[in-house]
C-alpha cells in the first residue's frame, strides 16, 4: 500500500517563517551589533547566490528566444512597443504618487524635532558622480564596449543589447547555428536548476536579512514617519490592484491570477527588497504561463531598468512628503516640472545603486526642495524599499503578459493549464514548477 505524501511547506511559508524569526530576533537584539556581525554574511552569500545566476540566465535565455524568431523586424516592433508601455505606465505611476501625497497629506505637522538623520553621504556621492548623466548617455550606454567588463559589473541594458545581436547571428547561421543554439538552451536549463535549488536557502537569507535590518532601525523609528509609511503602503495596494488590475483587465486576464502566480516571489522580493532576487523565477514562470520565451527574457529584464513602477510612485510621494515636512507650497507648475524631471531622471540613471535616492536628489533641488529632507526618511528607506520592489516585480511579470497579448502570441491553453495546475500543486504545497 502506497504510503501518501508528507504535506510540505510552500516557499512563500518558509520565507514568511523565516521573515517573523528575523523580525524576533532583531526586536529582542536592537542595537546590539553582534547580531549584524553574526547574520550579515548569510544575507551577503544568498544575495551573492542571486547575483550569481542572473545574468547566465538573461544571456542563455534571450540568445535561444531571439535566434528561434530570428526577425530583426518584429523584435524592433517588440522593442519599440514595449519601451511606450513602460513610459506610459510609469508616467501613470508618477501621477498617481502626487496625487496621492496631495490628498494625504502625509508630511504636513511632522516635528522634525522628533526625527533621526540617517548619513545619506554616499547617496550624495552618487548622484555627484551622476550629476551629468543623462538619458542620452544611457542610451549610449546600452552598447557595450567590453561585453566581458558588462557582465562582470551585471550591466543588464549592454548584457540585453549583445545578447538579441547574437541571438540574431546564431539565427543567421541558420542549420550551423543549431549546435550553439541547443548549448545555450541546455546552459539555460542548467541555470533555472541552480535557480531552484538557490532559492531552498531563501528562508535563510531572508531571516538574516530582516534580522539585521530589525536590529539596526529597531519599531520605535516607524512611529513618527508612520503616516508616510501607511500613505506609501496604500498607495502601492491601489496601484497593483486598481493600475495593474486595469490593465491586467484589458489584457483580458487577472491580475489575481498573476498575484497567485507570484505568491512566492512577492515575499521574497518584498523581504529581501531586491527584484534580482526573483528575475529568474520571475522568467520561468511568465514563460510557463504562456508568454514566448523571446518576449519573457527581453521584457523581464529590460522592465528592471525602465519599468519601474514602484520606485517612481515612492519617489513623487517623498517628494511632496518632503516639501510638505519643510511646509513648502508646491503650485501645479512645479509639480509639473517633477513629472518631467523624474520621468528622465528616473530612466537617466536607471541600474544605479539606491535609485530611488539618487533620483530623488537629482530631482529634488530642481524645484526648490531642500536636499537634507532625505536624511529624515532616510531610516526606514528599506522598509519602503520592501514595498516598492513588490510593485517593480508585479508591474515587469504583467508587462511580459501584456507585450505577449500585445504581439498576439500568448499561448492561452497554456496559460489555463499553467493555472490548474497551480492548484494541484498548491494542495500538496509545490509552486507549479519542476525543480
Amino acid at each position: 500500500m502506497q504510503q501518501p505524501k508528507k504535506k510540505k511547506f510552500g516557499l512563500a511559508i518558509q520565507i514568511a517563517i523565516g521573515l517573523i524569526l528575523g523580525i524576533a530576533v532583531g526586536a529582542i537584539f536592537y542595537g546590539n551589533p553582534t547580531v549584524a556581525k553574526v547574520l550579515q554574511p548569510i544575507g551577503d552569500i544568498f544575495m551573492h547566490l542571486i547575483k550569481m545566476i542572473v545574468v547566465p540566465i538573461v544571456i542563455s535565455t534571450l540568445i535561444v528566444g531571439v535566434s528561434s524568431v530570428g526577425d530583426v523586424k518584429k523584435l524592433g516592433k517588440l522593442g519599440g512597443k514595449t519601451i511606450l508601455y513602460f513610459e506610459i505606465i510609469t508616467t501613470v505611476a508618477i501621477l498617481i504618487g502626487l496625487l496621492v501625497a496631495n490628498l494625504v497629506h502625509p508630511g504636513t505637522g511632522v516635528d522634525m524635532s522628533h526625527l533621526a538623520k540617517s548619513d545619506i553621504t554616499k547617496y550624495v556621492a552618487t548622484n555627484e558622480s551622476m550629476h551629468s548623466h543623462s538619458l542620452v548617455d544611457t542610451l549610449v550606454g546600452i552598447v557595450p564596449t567590453n561585453i566581458f567588463d558588462s557582465i562582470v559589473k551585471g550591466d543588464m541594458l549592454p548584457i540585453i543589447f549583445f545578447s538579441v545581436l547574437f541571438g540574431l547571428g546564431v539565427a543567421a547561421l541558420g542549420e550551423r547555428g543549431k549546435p550553439l543554439q541547443n548549448f545555450f538552451q541546455a546552459t539555460a536549463d542548467t541555470m533555472f536548476w541552480v535557480t531552484n535549488q538557490v532559492m531552498r536557502f531563501a528562508p535563510f537569507g531572508v531571516f538574516a536579512l530582516i534580522g539585521v535590518t530589525v536590529s539596526k532601525f529597531g519599531v520605535s523609528s516607524l512611529v513618527p514617519l508612520g503616516k508616510l509609511v501607511i500613505t506609501v503602503y496604500c498607495a502601492m495596494a491601489f496601484f497593483i490592484l486598481v493600475v495593474f488590475g486595469v490593465v491586467a483587465w484589458m489584457s483580458k486576464i487577472s491580475i489575481f491570477t498573476i498575484l497567485k502566480i507570484l505568491k512566492d516571489e512577492i515575499v521574497l522580493a518584498y523581504t529581501t527588497a531586491s527584484s534580482e532576487a526573483v528575475l529568474p523565477r520571475i522568467m520561468e514562470k511568465m514563460e510557463a504561463y504562456g508568454c514566448p520565451k523571446y518576449i519573457t527574457s527581453f521584457v523581464v529584464p529590460t522592465g528592471y531598468s525602465f519599468n519601474l513602477d514602484g520606485s517612481t510612485l515612492y519617489q513623487a510621494i517623498a517628494a511632496i512628503f518632503i516639501a510638505q515636512m519643510y511646509g513648502i507650497h508646491l503650485p501645479i507648475s512645479a509639480q509639473i516640472s517633477l513629472v518631467l524631471v523624474l520621468m528622465v531622471t528616473s530612466k537617466g540613471i536607471a541600474g544605479v545603486p539606491g535609485v530611488s535616492f539618487v533620483v530623488l536628489l537629482a530631482t529634488l533641488g530642481s524645484v526648490g526642495i531642500p536636499l537634507e529632507g532625505l536624511a529624515f526618511i532616510a531610516g526606514i528607506d528599506r522598509l519602503l524599499d520592501m514595498a516598492r520592489t513588490v510593485v517593480n516585480v508585479v508591474g515587469n511579470s504583467l508587462a511580459a503578459v501584456v507585450m505577449s497579448k500585445w504581439e498576439r502570441q500568448f499561448d492561452d491553453k497554456k496559460a489555463k493549464a499553467y493555472v490548474e495546475s497551480l492548484k494541484t500543486d498548491g494542495a500538496s504545497g509545490g509552486n507549479g514548477l519542476s525543480a
